[in-house]
């Protein structure tokens, strides 16, 4: 089988090759769009991480494709009807980091809670060991939303138990023996929303999480409160956490994730095109002032990113790739 490896790290090309002997693999450094002008009319596979978009157009470029396999258990960057339309199967990494991304939102809150940034800042920036203005807040006794309560829901809802915290959960799904078996109850959305101190994201971008929080039901949030998202940026509304901020119903934020965050590596080109798309521009635009606001934390889309999970991706894509080439392909994506 011919496979088309989009990598990040030069150390993935010899792990891939000695784990796929027999198979021809064309390493391609970059995303998808990185690599614009490639096409192969012989290639079988193509490996891309969340951060390759494979559209229509893109899949033109490989009239041979029968298999997507994304190093991610997201699959929002893959046009799902294209694939499907062209009888493409595609596979994912359904479980990898449900620890890891659940100890980095709990990284995210505790730098918040405890005023670490500004902290670190003060002695490196200026020497200063003075502890006025940097008194934070415990979470035990707090109540914590979980949104989502999957794999990495139930994690984070252990880890927050170890806290000493008060944890509620939305979830379209309730397993009410999970739930009293692991201490927590199920609550409605908007419950959720009004009652927790701190409320942590852990859902799939799907037209049913796409703005979930939203302008629309931000006034709804207990005053104060903390959000961290380590989901998907688009699960937010970007106008909505600037206008929380402004009005004080969310006292900070943690996130990994942004709305539009590949274009904020090249905003200047977006400025000056010919004709910006105007939703993209404003979200840029937003993101800035959550990058300078004193009460917001922004990290690269790397709660995933320990050897650990990066291991466990690795392995699992192999995997993937084997059995496709077995004809008895797993991890199926439903398009």
């Amino acid at each position: 089988m011919k496979i088309v490896y989009f990598y990040e790290e030069e150390s993935e090309k010899a792990l891939f090759q000695e784990s796929l002997v027999g198979d021809e693999i064309v390493f391609l450094k970059g995303t998808v769009q990185d690599n614009q002008n490639y096409q192969d009319e012989t290639a079988e596979a193509i490996v891309v991480f969340v951060n390759s978009q494979v559209t229509a157009e893109d899949m033109k470029r490989f009239p041979n494709l029968k298999f997507i396999a994304t190093r991610s258990t997201g699959f929002d960057h893959i046009d799902l009807s294209e694939a499907k339309n062209r009888n493409i199967t595609i596979s994912n990494v359904p479980t990898y980091g449900e620890n890891t991304v659940a100890e980095f939102s709990f990284a995210l809150l505790l730098a918040l809670a405890r005023k670490i940034y500004p902290a670190y800042n003060r002695v490196v920036e200026k020497g200063s060991f003075s502890q006025e203005g940097l008194k934070g807040f415990d979470l035990s006794g707090k109540t914590i939303g979980i949104v989502g309560a999957g794999n990495i829901g139930k994690h984070s809802i252990a880890i927050a138990n170890g806290f000493g915290m008060e944890v509620i959960a939305f979830d379209a799904y309730r397993n009410e023996e999970f739930a009293q078996n692991a201490n927590f109850k199920y609550v409605e959305f908007d419950q959720l929303l009004s009652s927790a101190d701190i409320i942590s994201l852990h859902v799939p971008l799907n037209p049913h999480t796409r703005h979930l929080i939203n302008k629309e039901n931000i006034s709804k949030i207990k005053k104060g409160a903390i959000l961290i998202n380590t989901s998907r940026g688009e699960v937010v509304e970007t106008e909505a956490i600037v206008e929380a901020l402004e009005k004080g119903i969310l006292s900070g934020a943690g996130l990994d994730v942004l709305e539009e965050e590949g274009l904020m590596d090249d905003e200047i080109s977006l400025i000056f095109q010919e004709h910006p798309n105007p939703e993209s521009l404003k979200t840029v635009l937003a993101n800035q002032y959550l990058i300078d606001h004193p009460q917001v934390i922004i990290t690269p889309h790397i709660a995933f990113d320990t050897q650990e999970a990066i291991n466990r991706i690795f392995n699992t894509s192999i995997e993937n790739l084997k059995a496709f080439g077995k004809g008895n392909p797993i991890n199926l994506v439903k398009n």
